[in-house]
Parts: structure tokens; C-alpha cells; sequence
């Protein structure tokens, strides 16, 4: 639909189902664009959907077990798949073919639960293992190495599980949910422990997830509740050739005290997954009801009163991801369909012209004075050639002003994000995916 066609004081949040895409999936993620969607399956290959057309453009076919995390690049161009099998494969869609081209394989020593890029650079990777470990993996050629964040805690200190790990919106940090339910903060530059906060009562941290530019963070953990957060300022970590850490003196141990708390107080279910919509003024929390398809939405931006329930029927809820731009998302069930959510807005057809008007029934027209005049036939001629003459982009298309890239927004003296930036050329925003013509089939 045209975007000038819809009126912006009716966007809110999905309400109803927009269309279902037969696939398999356990769970799926948007691109950074909102056009495309990945999905990870059971049997070890992920499958790309144009959300355009509704068809599979790729398959990435290369893992022997399950995929348990999917992940895109900052402008689309790799996708990261994770899986049971003990490996990472990032794959490259500029390749010309199908499946495409493997970019980096990573393999590891145990199962890999989950994994991302870094918001900045395709070439960093955070991965955590099923033995509760997580490691950076950086690819590349000055910095090349794997690190595990954590490695330097004292070895009389009982050591807890990591449950679950990502990147904040900036990359400086990587937040840790751990099975004691303690949040630990690490730098990504120098991957020392900058802070741990305690969180009373939560249990152990399923999920984290962050609104738009960082400041906020929501939790799911076993008790049952999602809380949010707001993140104090972290200090700037010390140099690696300095010392490999903070000492225990300067680390920041502090309580967070949610600023809101979510659950169902009725029948008391879990939630699967948690995300935010790309203005952070909504919440949507996936029941992990073993007998209906529910997704909660809480409106943050009135002091997080609850918004809505969707109901997708009777398939259990596995997986929820909200869209990068507008009120979409695509929640998955267990049987392998994923739902595409949207809100349905009334059309503008007076944005079409500036003198159009709206009739709820057939009216006469009066035709003007001159309006159906002959033109002259020589003027007529030569408009026609003056617009066969201009030239007509059929390569480029229209420029996407919704690409969500982050500008060169880096202040001179900010060594985080310039040392992120280094090497990380490959994945441009000019880039293209090939379009395959195969016999016998739809053409992508």
C-alpha cells in the first residue's frame, strides 16, 4: 500500500493477522530493511522470504541439527545461523546462487544456543554455548581471536551459568543474563566485566531485549514477569595494554529496580519471548500457552498499561520479533507456520490531489468550460518527445529512506565505536542480491 495513502494518527500496534507463511520454523527475524524475513528451521537450514512476493528468494542449507539463532548484518547482506551441530555459518546474499555462498564457518566445542553480529560490523560475532559459556569472535585480520567473557573471574568464586547474551543497540557493551539472576556488563573493545547488577526475585534470565538507542532494557525471567530497566552510565573501560580488567573496586555492582513489571495475573503463564516495537513505546510479550497462540502488548509510553491481546489461535506461540519500522510482527508457532501481524489503516484517498473529495455516493459531474478541449496535435508531439527524452533509472530504483544502517555517527575520540568500525567495508549498503532464474520455477 502507499505509504502517503495511510493516515499516521491510526498507526499503533498489530491487531489483527495480515497473512501466514507455511515454513517449518521454530522461530524468525526480521532484516534490518523490514522487507525481508529469515527463519530457522528444525532440520538445520534457515529459508529467506521476500515479504513483498510472500516467497522463499533463499535457502541456507549447511547445518546437520536444529538452527537455534538467526542474525542479520547491518545492512542485510549476511546472514548468521547457529546451530546444534557446534557451528556458525554466516553466509554471503550478494552471491549468485542458492543456497548462497558461505562467507565464515566458526565451530565451536559445544552447542551454540545463540549468536548475533555485532550492531556495527559483520565481522565481530557474540556466541553463547550450551556448557552456559560466551565468546566473541572477532574475524578480523588485526584483531583476530576468540574471547570468552568471563575468563579472568578469580577461580575461588563460583562461577554462574550464562543464560543468555547480546550486543546493547551501540555495541559498546554485551549484556549477560546468567542463571543466578545477575546481569553482567562487559565491554566489547576490551571484554573486562564493567558492571554486575542484581535483580531481586528474578530467578534465572531468559531473554533480553533493548528499546531503541539502549537507555532501556527488558528482562524475562523464570518467575514469570518481564521487567524494564533504565541503564546508568557505564565508565569507559581501561586500555587492554594497561590491565586485562577493572579492579573489584571500580566495577559497578549495583540492584536495578524495575521501572515496570509485566504478567498475566490470572492464569500465571511464561513468556517464550519479549520485544519492542522500533519507537520503544510498545512491548509485546509471547505466552508460552500450551493451548492458544497469545501475544500481550503493554503500552510503555502510559506508564506500561496493558494495550491489547492477540489471539492467533490454537497453536502454541514459540517465538515473537517485532518489525524494524511499523506496527508488523511475525510470531511463530509450533507447528512451523509464521504469522505476520499488522494494523489495519484507512486509506487517504484524498492524497492523491489537493482538490480531491470524498463522495459517499454517484453525483453529477460538471464538466468545465475547456476541460475536454483538443489540444494542439503539434503541442502534444512535442511534450510526448520531451518525456521519451529523460532519462529513467530501471537499475537503481527508488533510493530506501527506511534502511535502518546507523550514519558515520562517530565522534573523534570515541576508541569504542572507531575500533568497531575497522575493516568492516564488506557489508555496504550498495550492495545487491542476485536474481536467480530457475527453469521450471518462479523467478526471484
Amino acid at each position: 500500500m502507499n505509504a502517503t495513502l495511510l493516515n499516521p494518527f491510526t498507526i499503533t500496534h498489530p491487531t489483527s493477522i495480515q497473512t501466514s507463511l507455511v515454513s517449518g520454523a521454530s522461530f524468525a527475524r526480521f532484516d534490518p530493511s523490514g522487507k525481508l524475513l529469515a527463519a530457522g528451521r528444525p532440520d538445520g537450514s534457515g529459508v529467506i522470504w521476500d515479504l513483498d512476493t510472500r516467497a522463499t528468494i533463499r535457502w541456507c542449507e549447511g547445518h546437520v541439527k536444529g538452527v537455534t539463532a538467526i542474525d542479520w548484518s547491518r545492512n542485510s547482506r549476511y546472514v548468521l545461523t547457529a546451530s546444534k551441530d557446534w557451528n556458525i555459518i554466516i553466509w554471503d546474499l550478494a552471491s549468485p546462487c542458492d543456497p548462497p555462498q558461505r562467507h565464515t564457518t566458526i565451530r565451536f566445542d559445544a552447542p551454540v544456543v545463540g549468536a548475533s553480529f555485532h550492531p556495527r560490523n559483520s565481522r565481530i560475532v557474540l556466541a553463547l554455548l550450551s556448557t552456559g559459556e560466551a565468546y566473541i569472535v572477532d574475524l578480523r585480520s588485526s584483531h583476530r581471536g576468540r574471547f570468552e567473557l568471563g575468563g579472568e573471574d578469580d577461580g575461588d568464586e563460583k562461577r554462574t551459568i550464562m543464560t543468555t547474551v547480546r550486543f546493547d543497540p551501540t555495541g559498546r557493551h554485551v549484556f549477560v543474563g546468567t542463571s543466578a539472576g545477575t546481569i553482567e556488563v562487559y565491554s566489547t573493545r576490551t571484554k573486562s566485566l564493567v558492571a554486575r547488577h542484581r535483580i531481586v526475585g528474578a530467578g534465572v534470565i531468559k531473554g533480553i531485549v533493548f528499546a531503541n538507542g539502549g537507555r532501556r532494557l527488558a528482562t524475562n525471567s523464570s518467575d514469570r514477569t518481564i521487567r524494564q530497566f533504565t541503564l546508568p552510565t557505564y565508565p569507559a573501560p581501561p586500555e587492554p595494554n594497561t590491565t586485562y580488567g577493572l579492579s573489584k573496586s571500580q566495577i559497578v555492582e549495583t540492584e536495578l529496580e524495575p521501572t515496570h513489571r509485566f504478567n498475566d495475573p490470572i492464569s500465571k503463564v511464561a513468556w517464550h519471548a519479549i520485544s519492542y516495537s522500533p519507537d520503544g513505546e510498545w512491548l509485546a510479550g509471547g505466552a508460552a500457552d500450551p493451548a492458544a497462540h497469545k501475544i500481550y502488548i503493554w503500552d510503555i509510553s502510559n506508564d506500561g498499561q496493558f494495550a491489547s491481546a492477540l489471539d492467533g489461535g490454537r497453536e502454541p506461540l514459540l517465538d515473537v520479533h517485532w518489525h524494524p519500522h511499523g506496527p508488523r510482527l511475525a510470531s511463530t508457532t509450533k507447528d512451523g507456520n509464521i504469522l505476520i501481524w499488522h494494523c489495519p489503516s484507512p486509506e487517504r484517498w484524498g492524497a492523491f490531489a489537493g482538490g480531491f473529495e470524498e463522495a459517499d455516493e454517484n453525483v453529477w459531474y460538471e464538466e468545465g468550460e475547456r476541460e475536454f478541449d483538443l489540444e494542439d496535435e503539434a503541442e502534444l508531439a512535442l511534450r510526448k518527445k520531451l518525456q521519451e527524452d529523460e532519462d529513467v533509472d530501471i537499475v537503481g530504483g527508488i533510493e530506501d529512506s527506511t534502511s535502518t544502517a546507523p550514519p558515520n555517527d562517530v565522534t573523534p575520540g570515541d576508541v569504542d565505536l572507531e575500533w568497531a568500525d575497522e575493516e568492516g567495508e564488506l557489508d555496504r549498503k550498495d550492495w545487491r542480491m542476485k536474481i536467480l532464474i530457475v527453469e521450471g520455477e518462479e523467478v526471484y
